[in-house]
């Protein structure tokens, strides 16, 4: 089951904090090797400021039975930034007119037990994380299956929902078989699996050559490894152990920081979108019913948020034991991705980042 959970999110966007002066590492390279030790699963980076890579580097060990490194290079699964992926897949048909953004989720799903919220929901609920739908999938009492349950056995159970937590629109409850369900919708509308559009939508125009994206087991070779530790030792925490893990939708995409260089790119100069889609997915969608404690954050995917000051647009992932950070600073010319096998605290790593790189709120002289 995926541990990214909404508070988890919250405090990556909203409590990081600085540090003082002299705690500071002289150098991006000094702090990336305080997060990852040569020894240990780690993590890969990239930095890139006015159109340019300023910084790319891997760290620790990808595979620890093979002990192969972490390169630049290395493929790892993406977690809930693959949601950015199937979002994209869902706006271009969008922008063909294929579908429709207020389309009721009943037009796609039948079979929905409660025929009411199956005309409440609609698309745009699913893509900004308000629909109001529980996740009622029993994951840990049917552990077993979920281990290799993909995107239609993830979503199924929400069919049987047949009450809301909240009207859909009025606040944010991150989902993840929402986006098992959006994947579904692009496989019914272009009649082809969704993992195939989105390859031809985005990987091909991007330029991702290396990037894959999963259809229930991931490849065995050429792909990182997750860990967790108890301490003592490393133990594997990925396909066929955690759950949840073969349901691609909500993490299936697998790329590595140089190619995620290249996605970053390829949505700024709208090579797969147009400008209206591009800029609609990264500003915050107006949810007319909003009843969230602080105003809508959310645009079609992405995250719209600030640190200290600073408005930032992206994305985390954690699968297993996978854990990424994405973010695009745009005042800045700013963009920042970090890919680990191990869990790290990337709360506290971004926030140093941008102190060394210098990314402050200049209006307010901060």
């Amino acid at each position: 089951m995926h541990r990214f959970l909404s508070i988890h999110l919250l405090l990556i966007f909203f409590n990081l904090v600085s540090y003082a002066q002299n705690d500071r590492p002289k150098t991006l390279d000094s702090l990336f090797r305080t997060f990852f030790p040569d020894n240990e699963p780690g993590g890969a980076v990239l930095i890139a400021r006015d159109g340019q890579v300023k910084f790319s580097k891997g760290y620790g060990i990808s595979d620890m039975l093979s002990r192969e490194q972490m390169t630049t290079k290395t493929l790892l699964n993406l977690g809930s930034i693959s949601k950015t992926f199937v979002a994209y897949g869902i706006l271009q048909l969008a922008e063909e007119k294929k579908l429709s953004l207020n389309d009721p989720v009943g037009k796609y799903f039948p079979g929905f037990r409660n025929k009411e919220i199956a005309q409440k929901v609609k698309l745009f609920h699913l893509l900004t994380h308000s629909s109001g739908l529980p996740d009622n999938r029993r994951t840990k009492e049917d552990s077993i299956f979920y281990l290799s349950a993909k995107d239609l056995e993830n979503f199924n159970p929400i069919l049987e929902n047949d009450s809301l937590h909240f009207e859909p629109g009025e606040r944010f409850e991150y989902s993840n078989p929402a986006f098992n369900g959006l994947a579904l919708v692009i496989e019914q509308v272009t009649k082809m699996k969704w993992q195939d559009y989105i390859r031809e939508l985005i990987f091909r125009p991007a330029g991702m050559k290396r990037s894959t994206i999963t259809d229930g087991p991931y490849p065995e070779k050429g792909v990182a490894h997750a860990y967790l530790t108890d301490g003592a030792s490393w133990y594997e925490q990925d396909y066929g152990e955690e759950p949840t893990f073969a349901a691609s939708g909500n993490g299936g995409v697998w790329s590595n920081v140089e190619e995620l260089w290249k996605y970053e790119l390829a949505i700024q100069r709208h090579r797969f979108l147009n400008q209206a889609w591009i800029s609609s997915s990264r500003t915050p969608y107006p949810l007319k019913n909003w009843k969230g404690d602080t105003p809508p954050f959310i645009g079609l995917s992405w995250f719209i948020t600030e640190m200290n000051g600073v408005r930032t647009i992206g994305h985390t992932g954690s699968q297993g034991g996978f854990l990424a950070d994405y973010v695009w600073v745009p005042d800045e010319d700013f963009f920042y991705v970090v890919l680990c096998n191990t869990p790290r605290d990337l709360n506290s790593l971004r926030a140093k980042v941008f102190a060394l790189s210098n990314i402050k709120n200049r209006k307010r002289g901060k």
